[in-house]
């Protein structure tokens, strides 16, 4: 079931969102050659303990993970792209870095992603990291009451097929509210004009993905990290955003 919200729930959402956009910042400052990922794990655990505020991930249990995930944000390094595992792990240069980070401030829950290069940057690394961006942007944009569900599935799709990237559909944005996964589903694939119509009040988690070479992926013998099945690299972005009246508002970003 699709719930909608009011302007004073979304507001609310901001508020979670502008924590774990600032979060999320930090830890783009922090992911430097050297770092290990459980201080950037350990600086997250920090900041949500500080602030009062509920992780999604820890002891989240879904019928795709082997489970209680025990960490409060996911890093997944080159060519894992969801659900890392942070570890034991020196960042390296030239690494890709995929950071997804999902907090609840007052019962009200914000979502996003952002990938990084990690000191000297490869080309097609960057302009890997870029497509998800612009693919995001293109969803985004689209988020307007009247439109459908399609509508942004497709435009993340055409950013796709306009840089030679492979989509997989077995992972992408959703609903969220209360609850970090709610209604609808929102495929990075799909076509203009199909789908659930959106509506004023809807709050969706957009987040295209891709990999180079790839639609398949695998998952870690940890159970949760998810990887491409050919190894090559990924990237992810993902924002929280609330349909509106007034057009599409980005609960997640920054200032």
């Amino acid at each position: 079931m699709v719930e909608l919200k009011t302007p004073a729930e979304i507001a609310r959402m901001r508020v979670a969102g502008r924590f774990v956009a600032d979060v999320l910042t930090d830890l783009r400052d922090l992911a430097q050659v050297g770092v290990n990922l459980l201080e950037l794990e350990a600086h997250v655990r920090d900041r949500i303990r500080v602030r009062g505020a509920q992780s999604c991930y820890w002891d989240y249990t879904p019928s795709f993970g082997r489970g209680p995930f025990r960490n409060t944000v996911c890093l997944s390094v080159n060519d894992a792209v969801l659900h890392g595992l942070p570890f034991d792990y020196a960042l390296r240069d030239g690494d890709v870095l995929s950071m997804d980070l999902a907090i609840g401030i007052d019962g009200w829950v914000a979502d996003s992603a952002t990938t990084v290069v990690v000191g000297s940057a490869d080309v097609e690394d960057l302009r890997l990291v870029r497509a998800t961006e612009q693919a995001l942007a293109a969803a985004i944009a689209v988020a307007v009451p009247g439109n459908r569900i399609g509508d942004i599935s497709a435009a993340i799709a055409a950013v796709a097929r306009e840089h030679g990237y492979p989509i997989n559909t077995e992972f992408g944005g959703h609903g969220i509210g209360r609850t970090m996964h709610e209604d609808p589903h929102v495929s990075n694939y799909g076509r203009p004009g199909r789908g659930y119509r959106l509506r004023s009040g809807l709050v969706i988690a957009i987040e295209p993905w891709f990999a180079r070479s790839t639609d398949r992926i695998v998952t870690d013998p940890d159970g949760w990290t998810i990887r491409s099945a050919d190894g090559s690299r990924t990237a992810h972005s993902e924002h929280t955003v609330a349909v509106t009246p007034d057009g599409p508002r980005v609960l997640t970003r920054a200032g």
